[in-house]
């Protein structure tokens, strides 16, 4: 029943201040509703950035010339010349871990059908290029082994190159194109991919026969990178260590020279990526929770104020029986009452900043039950631990002291 009084005696002086109280509860409802959208943006950003990687293929496993000693990951083809088709056959006859590999070479080209051009990166691979990385063709058909050690001179293009060369809703099988002035026939229309996590345009792409575009286009034995895929995830590492193991002993490096070779797998590049992810996220969530200690200085001070002004009222109450552990809890009830309120308006503001961003901005966000509950509970431990200074003065006042003040 006293905690019951103790309630209505905190609303009531509450409610004689409400603008003075919503003022106080700002700083909470910015911190909260920022934590939240900060929090849901970075989880988003993961999330496509996990999917993105995916997508490439889960249990791929790259192979780079070139060493990379920096602990970066090395995006595209390395600056050296060391990988060769001797590589790749002997990954493929001596790698127990892997399922599919494939030597891939590119060049940047002028693409031209009819009166219309365009400019795309042309990939030479092997067909198992397209089931490494999760690559389907919705029209036509993907290219044989034939194909390949005839080097035919035919092509799959990705929708972006279809769209700009023979126009939207066309069906480009059958048709041919000039690389270069070379002509191909377009046999498939691959499946659409969009944009992936760093901007680039997936369908934005031309896959021909590895030989066709080697000897007719490049002219090197050289490659720019293998792409190998491993049996399951678990044998990711195993692969990893077998294949370096194998380019190792054909590049017939001593065990101290260093790898003129990278390997990395999906799963590394997800990793940094991620950890990127969760430290920027982390950060702005941090600078969004100083408004919530902003907000936590700012009900300390008006609580202050509150003893201050009521300070005849705590004497007369301390008068007439009430003792100093009633005078702490009713404060106490007012500093949690101002966090809490502010903490659940907070997440609504959280909440519609979040949608709003991901409907307008074009940002992933995920918000999730965790970001809501951790700034919920860190509010409330605000208003706890910023209102207990306040609470405790009030209750170590002077009964007569407290009824002399003016």
């Amino acid at each position: 029943m006293r905690i019951v009084n103790l309630l209505k005696i905190a609303y009531r002086s509450l409610s004689k201040n409400k603008l003075r109280v919503l003022l106080t509860m700002l700083g909470i409802i910015i911190g909260v509703a920022s934590v939240i959208a900060m929090l849901a943006i970075g989880e988003g950003s993961k999330q496509n950035i996990q999917a993105s990687v995916s997508s490439l293929g889960t249990n791929s496993v790259m192979i780079y010339p070139g060493s990379s000693n920096m602990g970066g990951v090395r995006m595209g083809a390395g600056s050296h010349s060391t990988l060769t088709i001797k590589d790749v056959e002997a990954i493929t006859a001596k790698c127990e871990y892997v399922t599919d590999v494939s030597p891939v070479v590119q060049r940047s080209s002028q693409i031209i059908a009819g009166n219309q051009n365009w400019h795309t990166n042309v990939i030479g691979a092997y067909g198992q290029y397209f089931s490494i990385r999760n690559l389907t063709i919705s029209s036509g058909v993907g290219y044989s082994t034939t194909d390949e050690k005839v080097a035919a001179k035919v092509c799959i293009i990705g929708l972006t190159v279809s769209t700009n060369l023979f126009g939207a809703g066309t069906d480009p099988v059958g048709k041919y194109i000039r690389i270069n002035s070379i002509p191909f026939k377009v046999i498939g229309l691959l499946d659409k991919k969009g944009q992936n996590t760093f901007g680039q345009d997936q369908d934005d792409i031309i896959i021909a026969p590895f030989n066709t575009v080697q000897k007719r286009m490049l002219s090197t034995i050289y490659l720019n990178s293998i792409l190998a895929s491993a049996k399951s995830e678990k044998d990711i590492d195993k692969a990893k260590e077998q294949i370096t193991s194998i380019i190792r002993t054909e590049h017939r490096l001593t065990p101290a020279t260093e790898d003129d070779f990278t390997v990395r797998s999906q799963a590394d590049i997800a990793n940094i990526f991620g950890s990127i992810s969760n430290i920027m996220t982390i950060l702005l969530a941090s600078i969004a929770g100083i408004s919530l200690i902003v907000g936590g200085i700012g009900i300390m001070n008006i609580m202050l104020v509150s003893v201050t002004e009521r300070t005849r009222e705590i004497g007369i109450r301390m008068a007439v029986g009430a003792k100093g552990r009633d005078v702490l809890i009713q404060f106490m009830i007012e500093s949690v009452f101002i966090s809490i309120l502010g903490g659940l308006i907070g997440i609504v503001l959280g909440i519609l900043i979040s949608v709003l961003v991901g409907r307008f901005g074009g940002w992933p966000v995920v918000i999730t039950p965790t970001s809501i509950l951790l700034s919920f509970l860190f509010s409330s431990a605000v208003g706890i631990f910023f209102g207990w200074y306040p609470a405790r003065k009030a209750a170590a006042l002077n009964p007569i002291d407290a009824l002399r003040y003016e």
